[in-house]
């Protein structure tokens, strides 16, 4: 729900877009082009769920049902709930901060006794309520006029809770409501939410609230698979997720929606499973028209398997187009020189241009260097793997 120079003269430079082994290229002594452009289709990695082929599928007729169905063949229909424990990465102080409201709460970790939190302290009103870790310790401060002041300490990590309704956190980003508990742990702010209110906060970030309802429902299925498939991976560690997209991008209450929160009613408690197990659903923008293989835990798995996908005809704007640096291309072998040339040496022969680019070989004027696709396409900040050099 999410990166450069006028060309100058090829002097000595092999320029190759098409896949094939690479050109033998013995120590140039002149440098190759200023800049680089890549042109392609699709967005992300192209595994499981495409967002803009769903929303295809969904404005020709197709039930959410028959959407995922599309997208993990062979994968079984489940049931998950309970709750999820979401690292807040845009807290990045110490301690866990919010505003003062009525029924806020604190409780030590693993314990159920709770303790009210007083609308007014020595006769003052209290602004904020803050969690400062101590050790193993959790010091329990509040704010009124002047500066912080401790009111209790408890012998564990603690958190907020105030009865299910909204808690406003304070971050060095700004403020941010949130659904279920807030908690301090490992010097860490950790969201514990309901799955089904954490899908409210995650899903009209991954995919517009506006689309087609079918298309959304198939969004909230997903993502709440992956979610308690991370759950499930994390068991032994204090969160189970993080709330951007290297996990999934979540914004809590304030980014809810009604029409989203409606596809997540729809799809209540609902997830993928595969062998008895939950499934892994990876999802991507767009695959450009071809999926890419999935793997969990390095092995295939028959649900996210490489196959066409004729609904899906890139995003809004494909061909996109991207230059760069020769600069960029070279910074990342330390010694290579200038640019001399640059080929794509491999690619996976599924899609446009003969497929995804799994080799991609760059020549400087000190050495040559082969690397795969996916790390290349990251490096440089590219859309996808399914591109050419033009």
């Amino acid at each position: 729900m999410l990166i450069r120079r006028a060309a100058v003269p090829l002097l000595a430079l092999l320029l190759v877009a098409t896949g094939g082994p690479a050109a033998a290229v013995e120590r140039p002594d002149r440098r190759g082009p200023a800049t680089v452009t890549f042109t392609g289709t699709g967005w992300g990695h192209g595994v499981g769920l495409s967002q803009y082929g769903a929303r295809n599928r969904a404005n020709a007729g197709q039930t959410y049902r028959q959407i995922v169905q599309a997208y993990y063949p062979g994968a079984r229909w489940g049931r998950a709930a309970g709750a999820v424990r979401v690292r807040l990465d845009a807290d990045t102080t110490k301690d866990v901060q919010v505003l003062a409201m009525k029924g806020l709460k604190v409780q030590e970790v693993g314990k159920r006794a709770q303790r009210r939190l007083p609308a007014k302290v020595r006769g003052k009103q209290v602004q904020r309520w803050r969690i400062v870790p101590v050790g193993q310790r959790s010091k329990v401060q509040q704010k009124a006029k002047g500066g912080w002041h401790t009111w209790k300490t408890l012998r564990a990590e603690a958190q907020f809770t105030a009865g299910g309704r909204p808690i406003t956190l304070v971050t060095p980003a700004g403020r941010a409501a949130y659904r279920g508990a807030l908690r301090s742990t490992h010097r860490n702010t950790v969201n514990v939410v309901p799955l089904e209110a954490y899908l409210r906060g995650l899903v009209p970030n991954e995919v517009p609230a506006t689309w087609p309802a079918h298309a959304v429902r198939a969004q909230a299925v997903a993502a709440r698979t992956y979610a308690a498939y991370e759950r499930r991976d994390h068991r032994g560690d204090y969160y189970d997720t993080c709330d951007t997209d290297a996990c999934q991008v979540y914004s809590g209450y304030d980014g809810e929606h009604a029409r989203s929160n409606a596809a997540v009613r729809a799809t209540a408690r609902r997830v993928l499973t595969y062998g008895g197990a939950l499934a892994f659903t990876q999802f991507s923008a767009s695959n450009g028209g071809y999926s890419v293989a999935g793997r969990v835990h390095g092995e295939p798995v028959p649900y996210l398997p490489a196959q066409p996908d004729p609904f899906d005809n890139g995003v809004p704007g494909d061909p996109w187009s991207e230059t760069v640096s020769a600069a960029d291309i070279t910074r990342n072998w330390a010694g290579m020189g200038d640019l001399v040339s640059i080929q794509v040496t491999a690619r996976d022969g599924n899609g446009p241009y003969g497929g995804r680019a799994t080799d991609v070989t760059v020549t400087g004027t000190n050495f040559t260097r082969t690397v795969g696709g996916d790390t290349f396409r990251s490096w440089l900040g590219l859309r996808s793997t399914l591109f050419q050099i033009t």
